[in-house]
């Protein structure tokens, strides 16, 4: 064989060795592809199953039980020396960096709680059978033992008799008496209506603050004694929801004035002549500020102008397609929720585990910062997460466009990165001001309020019924979010409310409530309320 044969025949076998390693590399990338299939097969084969079966899985807590602990140190383990910054960390080296310790609830004490020293206390004291028949005359007190015992009373019902003496002026000719003189009647939320301030707030807390629907009030009161149907308290709130409006309606106008919102949106039926309709419930927080709730038939760009008229500033939402032309102006500037990338690599962890602990190790690094710095002023806040989070989120990122071209389309881990990669500009913007949260949660869990409430009253009579809905629950929210008891709160704001001055009625919101209460014109107001007095136990009247 001469030499050009030979080399001939030696190309021939590079070319066939090339073959067969691309081959071995496309058979081992179709086993890999062929095994992550497979899961999503069996995942896709249980939830058939399970529907079959009748059976509706409740939402999954989104807890992530595998042992990462060294992993998430590891992530965190570059941003604690500056000088050390750029590259991701390698994940596989073990380290043991300083973490910044979470702050941990205090321990709850055990045993027995002290009963509260506000709820009114009845003394009984017990004799001793002996010194019952002999007397206390034969025996020497030397001490006592005293232990507590809760109980309850019936729930009290209060009629309140006005009563209004006439008068007219003695004198000697009766044709010159002066007319008969009569003291106005007290003022009232309802004009002229049954129920006094402490009622009528007892029936919106109910309904709204513990979910009891009109039907379950209607027996809970009929219990109490008192038969009053539910179209009456329906009535009722109707009419305060006319005197609330304007105060809420300034709630909304001093929301707009924030540096940023957090907004979210969910459904709800509506009871139409045919058949339940699907509209929505919008929330708005003002953080530290108000919480506020609006109603719309659709969830569009529409609905959305209406919530958001004339805002400027941070708006904290999901990547929905309905806040989109509102950025584009650049008048509304878009933060991303890092909780809802989170729940992205979450859903994929059946998949794909070993990518999705990677995503949600750099995710729980930059929460466990924040925690770090949940109470520290804006500055400081900057700082970290300028020398903390930072590094996390660079290195988050460039580890998602190392792994996009190598995962499935349309398989969970693949939707989750794509996820982080469209909202990249959004997630970051928190690094930029400290104001701003790492998540839209503070939305998502007062949504839960109207959820709850969905599950007992089901749906919504009419478009009327969501407007009370929504003024009422908004200064409920308001009250949680400030730690003001919501009864009190709107017992004394139906006793001054219907006689204050529209120009200060922001005044009476929540977030204010407390200082306007020290003001003199406040506390002589509700002090000359005598429907208040009676609710406080206090039967004499007002002077």
């Amino acid at each position: 064989m001469n030499e050009a044969a030979y080399r001939q025949l030696e190309a021939r076998a590079s070319k066939l060795e090339a073959v067969v390693d691309s081959l071995s590399a496309e058979r081992e990338q179709l086993a890999a592809e062929r095994e992550q299939y497979r899961k999503l097969y069996l995942q896709t084969l249980e939830r058939c199953a399970t529907l079959e079966r009748g059976i509706v899985a409740g939402k999954q807590a989104e807890r992530h039980t595998v042992d990462d602990s060294q992993l998430a140190l590891q992530v965190l383990g570059m941003l604690l020396s500056p000088e050390d910054p750029a590259p991701a960390p390698d994940l596989s080296e073990e380290t043991d960096p300083e973490v910044p310790n979470r702050e941990r609830a205090p321990r709850r004490p055990t045993g027995r709680r002290k009963l509260p020293e506000h709820l009114p206390r009845v003394d009984i004291e017990v004799l001793p059978p002996e010194v019952q028949q002999e007397g206390l005359a034969a025996f020497k007190r030397i001490g006592e033992e005293v232990s507590e015992v809760i109980e309850r009373r019936p729930e009290s019902l209060v009629v309140v008799r006005l009563v209004r003496p006439k008068f007219v002026r003695i004198a000697e000719d009766i044709a010159d008496a002066s007319p008969v003189k009569i003291a106005e009647p007290p003022e009232r939320p309802i004009e002229r209506g049954l129920a006094g301030p402490g009622m009528l707030a007892d029936t919106i807390v109910r309904r709204w603050q513990d979910h009891t629907p009109l039907h379950r009030q209607e027996s809970i009161y009929a219990r109490d004694g008192l038969e009053l149907s539910r179209s009456t308290i329906c009535g009722w709130h109707e009419q305060l929801a006319d005197l609330v409006e304007p105060l809420v309606d300034a709630m909304l106008r001093d929301a707009l004035e924030s540096p940023y919102l957090c907004t979210d949106a969910t459904g709800v039926l509506v009871r139409t002549e045919e058949q339940c309709q699907r509209a929505h419930f919008w929330v708005l927080v003002a953080p530290e500020r108000h919480v506020l709730y609006r109603f719309s038939h659709k969830h569009d760009s529409a609905a959305v102008d209406r919530l958001l008229a004339g805002y400027k500033g941070y708006l904290v939402a999901d990547a929905h397609s309905v806040y989109d032309h509102l950025y584009s102006t650049g008048d509304v500037v878009e933060v991303a929720c890092w909780a809802h990338a989170r729940r992205y690599f979450f859903k994929a962890l059946s998949s794909d585990p070993e990518r999705a602990d990677r995503g949600l190790a750099w995710i729980k690094g930059l929460f466990r910062v924040e925690r770090s710095i949940k109470t520290a002023p804006r500055k400081k806040r900057e700082e970290a997460r300028r020398e903390k989070s930072r590094p996390i989120v660079d290195a988050f990122f460039a580890w998602c466009d190392e792994q996009a071209a190598d995962v499935l389309d349309e398989t969970p881990i693949a939707r989750a990165i794509r996820y982080a990669q469209n909202q990249r500009a959004a997630l970051m913007r928190f690094l930029d001001d400290g104001r701003l949260p790492l998540d839209n949660n503070v939305s998502e869990r007062n949504l839960r309020r109207e959820v709850l409430g969905r599950k007992n009253w089901l749906f919504l009579g009419s478009d009327e019924g969501a407007r009370t809905n929504t003024l009422f629950v908004s200064l409920l929210a308001s009250c949680q979010l400030h730690g003001i008891e919501p009864w009190a709160y709107l017992r004394d704001l139906f006793c001054v409310l219907p006689s204050w001055p529209r120009s200060r009625v922001l005044e009476l919101a929540p977030a204010f409530w407390k200082q306007t209460r020290q003001h003199e014109d406040a506390q002589q107001r509700l002090a000359a309320n005598v429907f208040r007095a009676v609710t406080l136990a206090d039967h004499s009247p007002p002077v």
